[in-house]
């Protein structure tokens, strides 16, 4: 399993994954900067990611949905703040209609990647900071940490698989 910790502080408003990935620095790097690529891996198991939209460029919209085994869309987006190739990204994370307007309700969050080598692997540290008590509450009670496990978990896998 590539997830480290997972660490909550509901006070800080902060949840923070740190992860290590059999693949170096660049290539995943790579993975994130790939919408056909990103979206292998984004969803949990039996949710895949489709990207409409997504560059990892400042200044960008990535629009995204997860498709459920029943055929049930559940959009989000990334507002792209700044990019760090191939050191990380910063995004505002956000959930959004299946077409991808933004759910004005819903909780958004920063969302800081950093990936450091970890001698020929990557370790990636994961900040999301949440505006609010009660929206990093809300994602906690949707199940972010299994959700967030079970996608990730799939990252060594497809890297092994498509090594360049």
């Amino acid at each position: 399993m590539p997830i480290i910790d997972f660490t909550t502080d509901i006070p800080a408003r902060t949840i923070t994954i740190t992860a290590r990935f059999e693949a170096p620095v660049r290539r995943v790097f790579a993975l994130y900067a790939d919408p056909r690529q990103v979206e292998q891996i984004w969803g949990p198991v039996g949710y895949p990611a489709t990207f409409v939209s997504h560059e990892l460029t400042p200044g960008t919209r990535s629009t995204y949905f997860m498709t459920s085994p029943e055929g049930e869309r559940y959009g989000g987006y990334w507002d792209v703040t700044a990019v760090d190739e191939p050191h990380g990204f910063t995004v505002r994370d956000g959930f959004a209609d299946p077409e991808g307007n933004p759910l004005e309700a819903m909780p958004t969050s920063t969302m800081d990647v950093r990936l450091e080598p970890d001698g020929d692997a990557t370790l990636m540290t994961t900040v999301t900071t949440f505006a609010t008590e009660d929206g990093i509450r809300k994602v906690v009670e949707m199940g972010i940490e299994e959700g967030t496990r079970s996608a990730m978990g799939q990252i060594d896998g497809f890297l092994a698989a498509h090594p360049e």
